[in-house]
């Protein structure tokens, strides 16, 4: 039986969602093992002059422990 445990994380972006979330692994990865899966909680963004200048990203890491 495997035990997984769940990490949340946020992280940003200036080019997309997608980039966040891979930006939240990434980081995520020097101090985790075994990630399993990423669940995209919610997504927000920064608007400054009418531009979207930055994406922001709610993620929960799915882990096993071993």
């Amino acid at each position: 039986m495997a035990v997984l445990k769940v990490l949340e994380i946020l992280a940003n972006s200036e080019k997309s969602w997608e980039d966040a979330t891979r930006k939240a692994v990434k980081e995520a990865s020097k101090t985790v093992k075994n990630i399993r899966s990423v669940y995209i909680n919610e997504q927000t963004a920064v608007v400054k002059g009418n531009d979207v200048t930055e994406f922001r990203v709610n993620v929960k890491l799915t882990f096993e422990v071993n």
